[in-house]
């Protein structure tokens, strides 16, 4: 009876760490006014399973596709929702103050706060940390014709993503590959 006592305190008690790991995704809302006047929409959630298996399928042979199994390999989920804009629309703020505030306490900490004079332009770039690894991503840009969010949960190597960035930016000569040739 007292190990069961101790087994279930020692739960409970362990139960704060077990949340403060998965409060890293952030509740996005439904920006269903932005959908409506959207010309282009991105809406992505992946999980632990799907990044699993999108892992599982990647053939590593070659340079790019190892770095890309890498770098999902410690990710936990993915949230993306991007939309594009025919003519300019204001960014949702009180949707923005919702997220901001769910990044306001630690491990979230913010890293870049850019606004544009005219207040049209604004990029906020957050980090949560854990004994100096980066364990999630949080990224907010809002222009006139434009608004994107990106949540990333889990191990997320900077390195990484600086290798995938310029892996796959186009008009990069990727070391080995052969060049290519005009018409």
């Amino acid at each position: 009876m007292y190990a069961r006592r101790l087994a279930c305190a020692a739960a409970l008690l362990s139960m704060p760490l077990l949340t403060s790991a998965q409060d890293l995704t952030l509740v996005l809302p439904t920006f269903s006014d932005l959908k409506g006047k959207a010309t282009e929409t991105v809406d992505i959630t992946l999980g632990g399973w799907p990044l699993r298996m999108v892992s599982e399928l990647i053939d590593d042979h070659d340079a790019e596709s190892a770095a890309v199994k890498r770098a999902i390999g410690g990710l936990k989920s993915v949230q993306i929702r991007s939309y594009e804009f025919a003519s300019n629309v204001d960014c949702p703020t009180a949707d923005l103050a919702r997220l901001r505030s769910q990044l306001s306490s630690p491990p979230w900490s913010p890293v870049v706060q850019s606004r544009s004079a005219a207040g049209n332009k604004n990029v906020d770039i957050y980090l949560a940390m854990d004994n100096h690894a980066v364990r999630g991503a949080a990224i907010i840009a809002c222009e006139p014709r434009e608004f994107t969010i990106l949540n990333i949960v889990g191990q997320v190597d900077l390195d990484q993503v600086a290798a995938l960035r310029s892996a796959f930016t186009p008009g990069h000569v990727h070391p080995g590959a052969p060049a290519e040739q005009g018409d």
